[in-house]
């Protein structure tokens, strides 16, 4: 199974030219610990670590490279904190394409390494993901290589790649078919916001699914207060996002400017789902309890978006039988940092053969 089975809600790339490595038909697992300790029935993960470069952006690397080869493009230039390269890297490696990316200043040496691995070009800009001025100078110059004639440019925004973008919508149409039923409540990490905006445009896209319901799915948002672009923003009733001088230390959601935010605010504040923004130690401690409690190895991008539900619920803005998901959105293997802020402290003694199990 691959995200072409929903080829014709999202794309008209036609089929010799569509890639896969097997993206998509990620599982949606129930909540063993988290959601009942916070009074949630029915909280869900689904996981998007399964994907073939351990992360949801496999889906938007699917469309993105498929559509460069239908266009007859040879050359891939793109900008990443680290899974959207993974992700780009592995789908041109698979066409035999050359993919040159710029990389957010602060990219974990696991998500370098990875891209590297594929055989990608990489330039890590200082203060990329953390100016915003320089920011934009990047994406700036980066947008300029992608007008090349043999290029394309591809940036996991919808203001810059909306067609690879539209392949992440096919998370939205995979929910409507796993959850017990129309789920109440999505929750989002977000750094530009793209993902947000690909979640609320496919379940807006998959309208005939849920007609029956009084009220749509609620898309949230949640970002890492260092990162506070579009969360707060929203939460306020606000229309634009906002542009800040990034402090988060969470990989992935470095993303100081505007992106798609004002897009996302208008497509959540529409669903009924509103903003949530949560600290990093916060966040790096459900990292750690996903992985202790329920199993789950995570990037700490992902525990954003459980964050943003144990938030919403401590709130009460979430009824105990609601239908809740959070996307989780990479694998923890993508950050060796957090991965030792996890269990870096935790001893593994050698020992002779007889001394096994015979303390702790």
């Amino acid at each position: 199974m691959s995200i072409w089975k929903y080829a014709d809600r999202f794309t008209t790339i036609a089929s010799p030219h569509r890639i896969t490595l097997g993206e998509g038909d990620t599982p949606l697992l129930p909540s063993r610990s988290l959601g009942p300790q916070a009074g949630l029935r029915n909280l869900f993960f689904k996981l998007e670590t399964t994907n073939p470069t351990g992360s949801y952006k496999d889906r938007f690397a699917a469309a993105a490279i498929s559509d460069m080869v239908a266009q007859g493009k040879k050359r891939c230039v793109a900008t990443s904190s680290g899974n959207t390269g993974s992700a780009l890297a592995a789908y041109c490696a698979a066409e035999d394409l050359p993919c040159q990316i710029a990389i957010v200043e602060t990219a974990p040496q696991g998500k370098l390494l990875q891209m590297l691995a594929y055989g990608a070009q990489l330039y890590r800009v200082q203060g990329f993901g953390i100016d915003p001025q320089i920011t934009e100078q990047t994406f700036e110059r980066v947008r300029q290589l992608g007008k090349s004639e043999d290029a394309s440019l591809q940036i996991s925004a919808f203001c810059d790649s909306p067609v690879g973008m539209r392949g992440v919508q096919t998370i939205s149409y995979e929910l409507l078919e796993q959850a017990p039923q129309v789920p109440d409540h999505v929750f989002c990490p977000a750094g530009g916001g793209g993902l947000t905006l690909a979640i609320a445009r496919g379940f807006e896209g998959a309208s005939h699914q849920t007609q029956h319901r009084t009220s749509p799915t609620r898309i949230h948002c949640v970002q890492p207060q260092g990162n506070n672009t579009i969360a707060s923003a929203l939460r306020q009733g606000e229309t634009r996002a906002r542009v800040v001088h990034g402090k988060t230390s969470i990989s992935g959601l470095q993303v100081p400017n505007v992106m798609d935010g004002n897009e996302v605010i208008a497509a959540c504040r529409a669903s009924g789902g509103t903003g949530y923004a949560v600290e990093d130690e916060e966040v790096f401690t459900l990292q750690a309890r996903l992985a202790v409690e329920e199993g789950i190895f995570c990037e700490p991008a992902a525990a954003v978006a459980v964050a943003g539900a144990l938030l919403a619920a401590k709130l009460q803005e979430i009824r105990p039988e609601e239908i809740v998901v959070c996307l989780i959105t990479g694998s923890a293997f993508k950050d060796p940092p957090s991965l030792e802020r996890m269990a870096g402290n935790k001893p593994c003694p050698t020992v002779c053969w007889e001394q096994l199990f015979t303390s702790g």
